[in-house]
């Protein structure tokens, strides 16, 4: 299981964390709405490996049945390991590349809620939770918890429906289907 958790996984790290490296070299060009898209799209594209993970599993190493917690087990694995690798990366370019992002953010924001009609108040008032939020995440671990939260909920989507394919119960009626066409 660990050579198919980590082969899948890393490939589904690898995809999210190229494509955050393309969307952040090109930043300035897709700017913060479509850049959000291209990220959970990245992140939809790497799941998938979920889905594959869990077919090899069954298919190479479980003799062709998995259960729902077993295939469960494996994608919500692979799915760690994906979320690590898109971990270390955001640490890896906030850090290292990008330290004014969260300003360059605050901006975009800020300007955002001025074009839909806010106060000077409201703008005031969001400025001071963006400074806030700017201050917290500063933090190594905080940052971390606000990056995992991204791909993770994508990831158990995945790998809920996955498990649910794969680890459905063969009815007594699929059975009979089966031992039939095996005969004929």
């Amino acid at each position: 299981m660990r050579k198919i958790v980590l082969t899948f996984g890393l490939i589904a790290g690898a995809v999210m964390s190229a494509l955050m490296v393309l969307a952040v070299v090109y930043q300035d060009a897709i700017g913060f709405d479509r850049g959000a898209v291209v990220g959970y799209t990245s992140m939809v594209l790497a799941f998938l490996m979920v889905f594959f993970g869990v077919k090899s599993y069954r298919d190479n190493v479980a003799g062709g049945q998995v259960t729902f917690g077993t295939a469960f087990k494996v994608g919500l694995l692979i799915t760690l390991v994906g979320t690590a690798c898109y971990i270390v990366t955001w640490q890896v370019v906030y850090y290292g590349f990008m330290p004014d992002f969260l300003d360059k953010y605050t901006a975009y924001a800020l300007e955002q809620a001025r074009q839909s009609g806010a106060t000077d108040a409201e703008l005031t008032r969001r400025a001071k939770e963006m400074a806030d939020f700017g201050e917290m995440y500063k933090n190594p671990l905080v940052n971390i918890a606000f990056t995992a939260i991204e791909p993770l909920p994508v990831g158990l989507i995945f790998t809920l429906v996955t498990a649910g394919v794969f680890g459905r119960k063969r009815t007594s009626q699929t059975k009979v289907q089966e031992s039939r066409s095996e005969e004929g």
